[in-house]
């Protein structure tokens, strides 16, 4: 059973969203572990799940069989399913002799997943238990990737969200500090760093952090910037500690990048004249970079299928900077309050859709017969076949695609499709 609603936008400004419930095509939010374990460099994260679990990891990583990677799965055999084992001892001697082996471990997240959830293995508890023994060597907490209810970026929401309540609490008085939330790949994360600096903006946090360590002060001398849009339960978590968003454009692009780091800027009163010098030369290697695509992508259509969350901000970036007509922008779920600048910003007529019907919008794939279509790896084959070009989103998320310096990446692996179909064209 499929539903279809329009849902009128609390602003008049906004264009109308099509809420669609039906059939979804998604990666679980297991896939969140493929970036984080490489981000926090002393974490281990133990997914609690089937051998479908380990071979959807082990696959997407690319890990080969001799290496040692920073995650694992506990599998859940028929004898846990049907009750003739305790699958909390076996979890135990699982964690027990990961730790022993692997004592550089300084924080272990127990990932819970379908199977984990079916069978009602409460992980929050177990991560109390397990934390209790292991203190303070290992922090051990648990957060949930099942893809039962949610999209794959979800799951760094999820973890994320985890880490808040461990952060400590910032000193009563002490100066104003930034945040920048989201897993960004460090040399991303290190050319905004150094561009806050240049601002004028010292202290500077990240979550999350590189080290288990490292997690940064929270409270009410906190402003947070969101580097994704797919972070609203750890947006949330932040503000209950005292925390201030900063809403804004997300770093996609020339404009994106620049109204991102006004907004810290403005939070932490910087002189405008002085902002325009320092993100100056950034603006123009954008800009240059990003004209090099300009003549395969101006006027092109493009259709987002609801994948990654990020289909908004780009749809943006992509219109605003490069002249792409979207004619449907679909996302997962659509957080209003974070994405209101960048709903400000998409073209008139663009369609929105939230939530996910996959046969209606394949037919309206084909009605609009775009020059590309952004959607997960499963439809990827299918719209090719019907002679649609595709991108498939999760690249999106996996690749360098934020600020100034990699402006131009991001346009690329739009153009680079296009480019592809020209020259196999007969």
């Amino acid at each position: 059973m499929s539903v279809a609603v329009v849902d009128r936008p609390v602003a008049a400004s906004l264009p109308p969203v099509l809420r669609e419930r039906g059939q979804r095509e998604v990666f679980c939010g297991l896939t969140g572990i493929i970036w984080l374990h490489r981000k926090i460099q002393d974490a281990f994260f133990l997914v609690v799940g089937s051998r479908t679990c380990a071979h959807l990891l082990q696959s997407a990583a690319g890990v080969m069989v001799f290496a040692e990677p920073r995650f694992a799965t506990a599998i859940i055999e028929e004898r846990d399913l049907a009750g003739l084992a305790d699958a909390n001892e076996e979890l135990d001697r699982v964690v027990d002799r990961l730790l022993a082996r692997r004592p550089e471990i300084k924080l272990l997240f127990l990932v819970g997943s379908c199977p984990s959830e079916v069978i009602k293995l409460d992980l929050s508890r177990a991560a109390s238990r397990l934390e209790a023994k292991h203190a303070p060597r290992t922090r051990i907490l648990n957060y949930s990737g099942s893809g039962i209810e949610t999209t794959f970026t979800q799951g760094e929401d999820a973890c994320l969200a985890a880490l808040v309540p461990s952060m400590p609490a910032a000193p009563a008085g002490a100066p104003a500090s930034l945040m920048i939330v989201g897993a960004l790949p460090d040399v991303v994360e290190d050319q905004f760093r150094r561009t806050f600096a240049d601002l004028g903006i010292p202290a500077v946090f990240t979550l999350p952090p590189r080290r288990a360590a490292d997690l940064a002060p929270v409270g009410p001398n906190t402003r947070f910037l969101l580097a994704q849009p797919f972070l609203g339960d750890t947006a949330a978590a932040l503000e209950d500690r005292g925390a201030t968003h900063l809403p804004a454009l997300f770093p996609f692009g020339v404009e994106g990048t620049t109204a991102w780091l006004r907004a810290a800027a403005a939070a932490f009163k910087i002189d405008p004249a002085h902002f325009d010098r320092v993100v100056a030369p950034g603006r123009e290697r954008a800009a240059r970079a990003i004209s090099r695509h300009r003549a395969v992508l101006t006027g092109k259509t493009i259709f987002f299928f609801p994948d990654s969350q990020l289909e908004v901000p780009l749809a943006r970036f992509l219109a605003q900077e490069l002249g792409m007509v979207p004619v449907e922008v679909g996302t997962p779920y659509l957080h209003r309050a974070h994405l209101v600048h960048e709903l400000a910003a998409l073209p008139t007529g663009t369609q929105l859709s939230e939530g996910q019907d996959v046969d209606r919008q394949l037919d309206r794939a084909r009605a609009y017969r775009p020059d590309l279509a952004v959607c997960g790896l499963g439809l990827a084959n299918p719209l090719e076949k019907l002679g649609i070009t595709t991108k498939w989103s999760i690249e999106l998320v996996f690749s360098p695609v934020h600020g100034f310096d990699q402006a131009g990446d991001l346009a690329e692996l739009f153009a680079r499709p296009l480019n592809r179909r020209d020259r196999l064209a007969v």
